[in-house]
């Protein structure tokens, strides 16, 4: 897979979960606790707090993903961008004062596995894998 193919499909993956966390039937209601954003509050796919901020984050990062798919540099930036932004994200969601990222967003529970596959994958794209002469469009 290309770094390009890779920001695509992180892209849509993240479009995807940001739209799925603003229909209720997907989800079950939860109140998470400690957060005072609670419009939205839910359990996506009964497993990942979220809440409409968590939304709108997912929402941003596969815009992100499917506009700089458009190149292999802006490829290579989102992924590096992600693997750090989510590693940071693993690291909160571990401690229990900014579990809530004081308040605003709940990134713990199954959130935290989740955020560290998410970085590794990225990490991978961003800063090891080495693209072949043919990355450079986008098939």
């Amino acid at each position: 897979m290309s770094v390009r193919h890779f920001a695509m499909l992180y892209g849509a993956v993240f479009l995807l979960a940001g739209a799925a966390g603003f229909v209720p039937g997907l989800s079950p209601a939860h109140m998470h606790p400690g957060l005072t954003v609670t419009a939205a509050s839910r359990l996506a796919l009964g497993l990942f707090p979220v809440n409409v901020l968590h939304n709108l984050v997912h929402l941003a990062f596969g815009l992100w993903g499917v506009l700089a798919a458009r190149s292999v540099a802006g490829s290579i930036a989102y992924a590096r961008g992600v693997a750090l932004i989510y590693a940071l994200l693993t690291l909160l969601g571990l401690v229990p004062a900014t579990a809530t990222t004081f308040g605003l967003v709940p990134i713990y529970g199954n959130d935290i596995w989740l955020h560290a596959l998410l970085a590794a994958g990225a990490a991978y794209f961003g800063f090891v894998h080495r693209s072949g002469p043919t990355a450079t469009r986008f098939r």
